[in-house]
């Protein structure tokens, strides 16, 4: 152990004059003192003193204090970054222990505090705060540019912080993604950009589900789309679960469900994924299990099985609760609503799920469904009364090719979205109630001039006056993502 010790004089009453204390430095060769004579061992101090006989001295020896050994003489200066530099400080001192200089160890990574010190800022000029208040602003259309600017850019259009903040200051973009099958039987699928009106590519769908059938469609958190169970050509029945994140444009596996299922329903409610019913291969066809799946806990777990299998054909959820209405495996009608604060299964009956037709929706504490085969009639489901005798007419109806069928519908920014066959979409502001009423809902309808409309009504009309109803591609799902 080194030591830099200092014995100041001491007083004594004898008036004659003091002999000067002697300073000495223990290190690794030994005890040297401030002339440079040699001492005694190393860890131990000497001083002498007046002996009461003339011509004697007494040496006092004082031991040095146990010090920690991974100590350095390179700490009394902090600007001493280097052994060389302790070496010249002090002279004869071991290589620093410490790991911050150790010679040849490997360099140890900025905190980020200094590496927010060294590193260049988002925006030359600006505080990384006002920088992010300025990204946060770009169309997300220009988020895949934003990415190769450079790295920093990239790690921030990676992390949830950036897309949280466009939620909550309201600029957050919603992209409606349609997911369409051709003749073929190919998956393919689009994202449709209704503030530049442009549909824009995307990812290949998983292999899995290229060909699948019956499979489900559900988003979570608002930006990840999740497709889940169905059935293979060649597999059969499965169980995986994938996600697409619309924040980073890709693909993800999830935990595969418990149970292997297609042609079932499934339903969000409180942000979690339900999943009843559906058809397996095996002794018992139609399925009376359900499951529903936490985002928050990454899991599935069982729920209350049905009272009878089911095929669901129709879904919607309303006040809270699921209500189903399909197929049971003699083909008879059955009607069940399941209630997820109590977890069980009832029967059900009444206007609620006797006038709900595909496809239909919740929006806004309101239950809207199609009255025609081309979405441009709405009807409304009045609660008080427990009927559907509300409607909503845009006044312009497309005939009844199925290239201009009403696939699904959609909430966009607040408005119901009608999404056709055709790539077509129509938007009705429902939040005025007095909309409903049919006499005056024309001037809320606004039509979006979707991908290949033009060449898609020119198709439909020459297949409705040929009496063909097929069409090229029909859609399968459709959702809304926000980024």
């Amino acid at each position: 152990m080194h030591l830099l010790f200092a014995v100041s004089p001491v007083r004594s009453r004898d008036p004659s004059p003091q002999p000067q204390p002697r300073l000495f430095f223990s290190s690794a060769s030994g005890s040297v003192d401030r002339r440079g004579g040699r001492g005694f061992s190393r860890g131990m101090m000497e001083r002498t003193a007046p002996n009461t006989q003339a011509g004697s001295h007494r040496v006092v020896r004082v031991q040095a204090p146990l010090v920690d050994s991974v100590s350095c003489y390179c700490r009394v200066d902090a600007g001493l970054k280097t052994v060389a530099g302790a070496r010249k400080f002090v002279p004869g001192a071991k290589l620093c222990l410490q790991p911050e200089i150790v010679p040849h160890g490997p360099r140890i990574r900025n905190s980020r505090r200094e590496r927010s010190r060294t590193q260049a800022p988002l925006l030359p000029g600006l505080p990384d705060d006002l920088a992010i208040a300025c990204l946060i602003r770009v169309p997300r259309v220009e988020h895949l540019n934003l990415r190769l600017v450079c790295k920093r850019w990239n790690r921030l259009l990676s992390g949830n912080y950036y897309y949280s903040l466009r939620k909550r200051l309201g600029m957050a973009e919603e992209w409606v993604y349609v997911l369409k099958r051709a003749r073929d039987g190919k998956i393919s699928w689009n994202a449709f950009d209704p503030n530049h009106q442009l549909w824009r590519p995307l990812p290949p769908v998983p292999a899995d589900y290229s060909e699948a059938l019956g499979f489900g469609c559900a988003v979570l958190s608002g930006c990840y789309l999740y497709l889940f169970g169905g059935k293979d050509p060649s597999k059969g029945s499965m169980r995986r679960v994938v996600f697409y994140n619309a924040r980073t444009n890709k693909w993800h596996r999830a935990p595969d469900m418990l149970r292997k299922r297609h042609f079932f329903g499934s339903c969000v409610v409180n942000n979690c994924l339900y999943v009843a019913g559906g058809e397996c291969e095996g002794n018992q066809r139609t399925l009376r299990s359900a499951e529903v799946y936490d985002p928050n806990k990454n899991r599935w777990t069982s729920i209350a099985e049905m009272s009878t299998g089911m095929v669901p054909l129709i879904g919607v959820v309303y006040e809270g609760k699921w209500f189903l209405k399909g197929l049971d495996s003699h083909g008879q009608d059955v009607r069940e609503v399941y209630a997820p604060t109590t977890n069980t299964w009832s029967a059900v009956s009444g206007g609620i799920i006797t006038g709900c037709r595909n496809p239909s929706i919740s929006l806004n504490g309101r239950l809207y469904a199609s009255d025609c085969r081309d979405g441009c009639k709405l009807r409304v489901y009045e609660g008080a009364t427990d009927s559907w005798n509300k409607f909503m007419d845009s006044k312009h109806h497309l005939g009844n090719s199925k290239a201009f069928e009403a696939a699904s519908f959609v909430s966009l920014n607040g408005k119901l979205g009608i999404i056709r066959n055709n790539m077509s979409i129509s938007l009705i502001d429902v939040t005025n109630p007095e909309n409903s009423i049919e006499t005056n809902s024309a001037h809320v309808w606004e039509v979006i001039a979707g991908k290949g409309q033009l060449k898609n009504f020119v198709s439909g009309l020459w297949s409705s006056l040929a009496g063909r109803s097929w069409l090229k591609d029909h859609i399968v799902h459709c959702q809304v993502l926000q980024a």
